[in-house]
């Protein structure tokens, strides 16, 4: 009860940022993968260089500051027995050890949140939405959680590191102020370009000592986006999960004690096709000789399913076992996120 009408409070008066994307209503992973698509492909339009930066914040639920907490609800005009609340909720957290068969003494939680409980991560993503305020105008920024991803494009690429190594100072600076860590060994870099000409990889430092690594891809939420952004390598990855699932459906689909039509249908859409669907809609953008990699999959599926020769026309198994073709199954989830996006409200 108290955190529905704590959520409404801060949606209402806009406390969280809008590039906060984890645990909110209408909200998910596709907000930010649909973002970062997004400038990379008006990069490509320009002609520009677009590099992004990803980084992991090490244990950030059992390293918020509760302090930092309650002060930022208060400078949003938090007043009253709420804040008193939340004060109450958080002090005076103690945790034991078991070893073996033994507990240890309590021992008193100083910082964090507590895990599992439904209040924690509306506290924790208000109190870490505040670090996308620190970042430079010519920086982008965007939070899933803890899920931290700057960006910056230019034709200039000194500038562009210059501008990107003043953007981790600061975020440096605000994690050190509240107690959290950025950890160097797990944070990535990613330079996003179709030039061919010859140009040299932006060097970013963390606490001007640790380089972040360079690489040509990284898994972002689910989706890898490489380079080139032709999202080859992600498109094979699921597809090497799923042709391993098929197996399932192999295995399940005996004429003798196998499962009938309907529910083989449902294990494929809840383990194979459910794979293929997540970030549809940004993938989608991918060449159709890459995409075609993933009718394989669909074709096979639906022939285990509804026991039909090899021979069998495509067209009619999509008819028979009632699913869309995969370009189609896209544009639909294209466009029902498309809606999805409209009901949001601006701020």
């Amino acid at each position: 009860m108290v955190s529905a009408h704590f959520i409404f409070e801060l949606e209402k008066q806009g406390c969280i940022s809008p590039l906060q994307s984890g645990f909110r209503r209408r909200r998910s992973t596709f907000d930010n993968l649909v973002l970062l698509e997004t400038q990379i492909r008006n990069a490509f339009v320009r002609r520009n260089h677009l590099v992004s930066k990803f980084f992991d914040i090490e244990k950030t639920y059992d390293r918020a500051w509760r302090y930092g907490i309650l002060s930022t609800l208060f400078n949003f005009g938090f007043r009253g027995n709420l804040p008193i609340f939340l004060k109450n909720f958080l002090s005076y957290r103690t945790f034991r050890v078991l070893v073996g068969n033994f507990y240890s003494n309590h021992f008193i939680q100083a910082e964090g949140v507590p895990q599992g409980s439904v209040l924690s991560v509306t506290l924790f993503i208000v109190h870490l939405s505040q670090i996308l305020h620190h970042l430079p105008s010519s920086v982008h920024g965007n939070l899933y959680v803890d899920d931290l991803q700057i960006s910056c494009q230019g034709c200039n690429m000194d500038l562009i590191e210059w501008q990107l190594q003043n953007a981790v100072n600061k975020l440096v600076a605000w994690c050190n102020n509240n107690g959290h860590a950025i950890s160097p060994e797990k944070s990535r870099c990613v330079h996003f370009c179709r030039k061919r000409s010859i140009h040299l990889d932006p060097v970013i430092h963390i606490n001007n000592d640790v380089a972040i690594p360079v690489v040509d891809d990284i898994r972002f939420l689910g989706v890898i986006f490489d380079r080139k952004l032709t999202f080859l390598p992600h498109i094979l990855h699921p597809r090497k999960k799923c042709e391993r699932s098929l197996n399932i459906l192999k295995v399940l689909s005996r004429t003798s004690w196998g499962a009938d039509r309907t529910s083989l249908l449902r294990i494929y859409q809840a383990v194979v096709l459910s794979r293929i669907d997540y970030g549809s809609m940004v993938y989608s953008s991918a060449r159709p000789t890459v995409l075609r990699r993933l009718d394989t999959i669909h074709h096979s599926a639906l022939r285990i399913c509804s026991g039909a020769f090899r021979t069998s026309p495509v067209e009619s198994l999509c008819v028979i076992c009632h699913q869309l073709p995969l370009h189609f199954r896209r544009q639909k989830i294209s466009v029902l996120y498309f809606f999805r996006a409209q009901s949001v409200p601006k701020r």
